[in-house]
């Protein structure tokens, strides 16, 4: 019974601190904030779907929540400006999956998913980044993440520009399957996009910023 409560303690610690993330995140940039709690629902959805083991699946869900952390170390300048970075911009703002690497390291219980946040940017093909890696190198669910958030990112509008149409963001993961995302999670996706795209949408509240 002991052991029980302290797990149950240590897993109401964990979910208290990755929701302070989240907030943290919202502070920083509210379209972030509510993109992640987006890709939590997803994550979840494929996770499932791929049959990834509970445990592994909240490590998966925290990560899409809390992915985006890193971008509090990137200037506003940067993180909100409305025409193309420059290449020094560009190299800082790519710097934000290490960043968040970085904190979420420090706590034991959080390594599976600093890994998968460090990692949420390499594409199949090894063009990526931080480390380039191709493949199964990188973590399945990194590369889970980096599907569903391309795709959210893509049909989600934006202060410089408007999201793209379902349809068109589903295709263009069609194109890049086998280059920047990987082509299993990419068929998992898409088999359950136009059924679960409601479902998510009503399970963030509803949020405006995404379209139909």
């Amino acid at each position: 019974m002991h052991v029980k409560v302290l797990e149950e303690e240590l897993s109401s610690t964990l979910n208290s601190l990755v929701c302070g993330f989240h907030q943290l995140l919202d502070l920083k940039d509210l379209n972030t904030g509510v993109h992640s709690t987006r890709l939590a629902e997803w994550g979840m959805r494929v996770g499932q779907e791929l049959g990834i083991p509970e445990e592994s699946l909240h490590d998966i869900e925290m990560a899409a929540v809390v992915h985006d952390i890193g971008k509090i170390g990137v200037p506003d300048a940067i993180l909100n400006k409305n025409g193309p970075l420059t290449e020094d911009e560009r190299a800082l703002m790519n710097k934000h999956p290490e960043y968040g690497w970085g904190v979420l390291r420090l706590f034991p219980a959080l390594s599976q998913t600093s890994l998968i946040t460090l990692h949420h940017h390499e594409s199949f093909d090894g063009n990526g980044y931080p480390g380039k890696l191709r493949g199964s190198e990188i973590p399945l669910g990194a590369r889970i993440v980096t599907v569903i958030d391309s795709f959210d990112a893509m049909v989600s509008n934006r202060p410089y520009r408007k999201g793209l149409p379902t349809e068109e963001a589903k295709r263009r993961l069609v194109q890049s399957s086998g280059t920047q995302f990987d082509p299993a999670v990419v068929k998992c996706f898409l088999g359950i996009v136009d059924s679960e795209l409601p479902a998510v949408f009503a399970a963030v509240s509803a949020n405006s910023n995404l379209i139909f």
